[in-house]
């Protein structure tokens, strides 16, 4: 009997445990952010470079992946359209972006936002255009990293879950593993 009672004291141990963890924290995985990042995806910007190049670039098909490739960064992907006016008249391209960036909650906000994006891979399609638009990275590059300073990839919410509306109003940081961000409660 004793070791039964023992046997069972370790299980509701455990169980209490497991069950503080979820009142301790808030984990929003990869996928939410996804669906977060489709639905909010409205990146949209017309860039002139000297008056020699105009183009107008939209950004769809955001992903991320969180932790993975990089600790403690959000690695995006992303595909965009490009519409180039230049000196040799109106083209059309298609480009691949990688970007990374440091994800930060910020409590004011109850968001989680990607600060410090950096574009770190552009591959364009027709390939004839890589160079016409690695004239426009630097700015493309700025331009997202304003863009995603101020957008939240993702917005807490009091309605969704308990367990989030107290990560808006108790979150004490934000911790990436490799597939979820982690919001502490306590520090």
């Amino acid at each position: 009997m004793n070791n039964l009672m023992r046997g069972a004291m370790a299980l509701m141990l455990a169980l209490s445990l497991a069950g503080c963890n979820k009142l301790t924290q808030y984990s929003v995985s990869e996928e939410e952010v996804n669906q977060a990042l489709q639905k909010h995806n409205n990146y949209e910007k017309q860039i002139g470079v000297a008056g020699l190049v105009d183009a107008h670039i939209v950004l769809t098909d955001l992903s991320s992946k969180i932790g993975r490739e990089e600790p403690d960064k959000v690695t995006l992907t992303g595909k965009a359209t490009v519409d180039v006016s230049s000196l040799f008249g109106p083209q059309h391209a298609e480009m691949l972006l990688t970007m990374k960036a440091q994800p930060f909650f910020d409590k004011e906000k109850g968001a989680i936002f990607l600060k410090d994006m950096q574009l770190v891979d552009l591959q364009a399609q027709p390939e004839k255009m890589q160079g016409v638009l690695n004239t426009l990275t630097p700015y493309l590059s700025q331009s997202l990293k304003d863009y995603f300073n101020q957008k939240p990839a993702y917005v807490l919410s009091t309605d969704r879950s308990k367990a989030e509306s107290l990560a808006k109003r108790f979150a004490k940081g934000l911790v990436v593993k490799p597939g979820e961000l982690i919001i502490p409660f306590t520090e």
